[in-house]
């Protein structure tokens, strides 16, 4: 697999799609810092890593209106291997006018668009989430 990140999207936005509770996911440190932000963000209800495999799971529970609408209606890949996108701190995107979410991974770590302009660092977007 050449793109992990784009890899965890898809499995997210399938899920979602299909109404799933979770999702499962190949863990890797870089994948958790970006499942706890969607959690932090109110996108996804829970993010735990569960241990078994060589490499281990990350379970992320989707989070659903009262409803049963989506909370997470787009998600996106920015940057992807082909095509590399770095923006500075003036240039971060708003995400639908501010209700949605871009993800940026910045010299002082993985973070949300809003931080990184609080931090005046810039960085490569990776994702949008709306």
């Amino acid at each position: 697999m050449t793109d992990p990140i784009a890899d965890m999207i898809t499995r997210i936005r399938n899920a979602v799609r299909a109404r799933h509770p979770r999702v499962d996911i190949p863990a890797s440190r870089f994948k958790a810092e970006v499942a706890k932000i969607l959690e932090k963000e109110g996108f996804v209800s829970a993010v735990k890593m569960v241990d078994g495999a060589p490499q281990g799971t990350i379970r992320i529970t989707l989070k659903y209106g009262p409803r049963g609408e989506n909370v997470i209606s787009g998600l996106e890949r920015v940057s992807r291997p082909g095509r590399r996108v770095y923006l500075g701190s003036e240039d971060v995107p708003k995400v639908m006018g501010g209700l949605g979410t871009a993800i940026l991974t910045t010299s002082r770590g993985v973070m949300t668009g809003r931080e990184a302009q609080r931090a005046g660092v810039g960085g490569e977007v990776l994702c949008n989430v709306w």
